[in-house]
Parts: structure tokens; sequence; C-alpha cells
């Protein structure tokens, strides 16, 4: 399944660094510290057969601490429906569980997910960049890969 990481989603980048030692830095200003806290999956979009996106039955959990990890976890509640969908890069089956550290770059949009450990192996030791856009309560999360058109919906605890 192409999902997030997580989502995700999940799962950062660009000029910023995270934060160490328990003091706060400049990093975890702005659309960092908004990211911090506990998100749960509202809905999850990735291309069927016919090339349009569809929602995908699934349910899920996105952490992000002020000093920089993050951790995602998506469980599809029908893996054999959505086994069409596509090769499951970032699930094993019907299951995405993986965490690491993100780095956010506020003018771009963009966070960067280092996979620290993975239940998909291949994972581990990459940096999945992340396209995102905070409104209210919702966190929107998309690939910057553009062979990655799925996209999920996040929504604060």
């Amino acid at each position: 399944m192409k999902s997030l990481l997580a989502i995700g989603a999940l799962s950062v980048l660009l000029g910023l660094g995270a934060a160490s030692g328990g003091a706060q830095s400049p990093t975890h200003d702005g659309a960092a510290s908004q990211l911090a806290g506990a998100w749960r999956l509202a809905w999850l979009e990735q291309p069927g057969a016919d090339g349009k996106l569809h929602r995908i039955e699934c349910c899920g959990m996105l952490v992000y601490t002020r000093d920089g990890h993050m951790s995602v976890q998506v469980m599809e509640r029908d893996p054999e429906a959505q086994a069409a969908a596509g090769p499951q890069q970032y699930s094993q089956g019907g299951y995405e569980a993986s965490y690491g550290t993100y780095k956010v770059d506020e003018g771009a949009h963009i966070f960067m997910f280092h996979v620290e450990g993975a239940l998909v192996r291949s994972l581990i030791g990459k940096d999945l960049p992340r396209a995102y856009e905070l409104s209210g309560r919702q966190l929107i999360v998309k690939s910057t890969r553009a062979d990655e058109h799925w996209r999920v919906c996040w929504e604060r605890y």
C-alpha cells in the first residue's frame, strides 16, 4: 500500500535541525511545534486500478514529539480488498509501522522523515520527504515523489 509514511504518515528535512538535550530551538517554532502531539487517521486515499484516488478503509495513529521524533502506525481494515491497489511499499500484511526523526522546512511545507525502524525493513535508513498542509485540527500529508499519488488526513486527538 502506498500510504503515508505515513503517513503517513506517516513519516523532517531541509535546512532545519532537531532540538537536542531538552532545550527547545527555533527548529520547533511555527509548523514544527504545531505538528507536535498525537494524531488519529481520518482518511487515506490512494490510486485504484482506474487511476483515480479512492479512500481506503483503515485506522492509525501518528505521533510527533517536540524534540524531533515521530512514529506512525496504519492498519487496513481489509488488506485483501486493498491488495490490487499497488505494491505494498510501506506496509506488510495490511499493517504499516515505523519510527524515526523528522525535520521541517516550514517555507516549503515539507517535512523529512528519517526512518530508524520499520516493519518493512527496506525503509530503514531512508529519508522520506512529505508535503504537508495544516488546517485547523487537520494535517494532510502526501508524498513529494512524482510516482506516488496517495494522500492521508490526520486529525488531532
